[in-house]
């Protein structure tokens, strides 16, 4: 463990049984943070945590659907009875189920069941999460909770995503205005795609071509860059910054996509 900006803290992680989760959680554990890596799925919360452990930190497994409220709170509970207190929030949880994620889709069939879960999770699980966080959370607490690229554009698919996750652009204003006299700032991430492994397993090699040829610079975003932009948003380094999204797509927003227009030129 190397220690730093996060010495004698405490950082709570939900969706950190993999992927951009267990990055943050390690990241964080890495600078010092004991750390409570918060999932839905026990056995992926276990091992980050274990990963922590063994790489000298200090790390703890919570299991947790944070769309349940009586979870999320038994969660952070369980959390403050062990540390005191949470000093950093990082709502990070969101629903890729393919039997959710994988149905969202055009709208004329969109199941409402589909939208209604992909609020749940992604939308009212952050609220639940600041909500239950706060109230153990010292005055110059930091949240950070994860948006998306694709709060800001639009898609031929994913509208119930897409829209959960700019409502969290939104929700970050809230939070940071009605805490900011706390010393409690809140930012959002908005990564474009990051390569983690079930990304990359979920995609064909056209799809990976396309997002390719999106970036401006000749590499895509990994789950360690989101966990850079974290715990800068979560130490002392970033205490003016509050109530912002901060893009990171290796310049993918930055211009005009050319070959989708190209698209929409050969189109019959």
């Amino acid at each position: 463990m190397v220690s730093g900006r996060f010495d004698g803290r405490v950082a709570l992680v939900t969706g950190a049984g993999s992927g951009i989760g267990a990055a943050c959680a390690a990241r964080l554990a890495e600078e010092g943070a004991c750390v409570g890596a918060l999932d839905v799925n026990a056995a992926g919360a276990r091992a980050t945590a274990a990963t922590i452990r063994a790489r000298g930190g200090t790390g703890m497994a919570l299991t947790c659907d944070v769309s349940d409220e009586k979870q999320v709170e038994a969660a952070v509970a369980e959390m403050a009875a062990s540390f005191g207190r949470v000093d950093v929030l990082h709502s990070n949880a969101a629903v890729f189920d393919p039997a959710v994620y994988g149905r969202d889709r055009e709208l004329e069939s969109l199941d409402v069941a589909v939208w209604d879960r992909t609020m749940e999770v992604n939308l009212r699980g952050a609220m639940l999460m600041v909500k239950h966080t706060v109230p153990v959370m010292p005055d110059g607490g930091a949240i950070v909770l994860t948006s998306s690229v694709s709060a800001l554009v639009g898609d031929a698919v994913h509208a119930a995503y897409g829209a959960s996750k700019a409502a969290l652009i939104g929700f970050t204003r809230y939070v940071a205005t009605m805490y900011g006299p706390r010393g409690i700032r809140c930012n959002a991430v908005a990564p474009a795609l990051v390569l983690t492994k079930a990304a990359q397993r979920a995609m064909t090699p056209a799809q990976l071509a396309d997002k390719a040829a999106e970036r401006l610079l000749p590499w895509a975003c990994a789950v360690e860059d989101v966990a850079h932009l974290v715990a800068f948003l979560t130490c002392d380094e970033s205490r003016c910054l509050t109530g912002q999204t901060l893009v990171l797509d290796s310049g993918t927003l930055a211009h005009r996509p050319q070959h989708a227009v190209e698209r929409w030129r050969s189109r019959p």
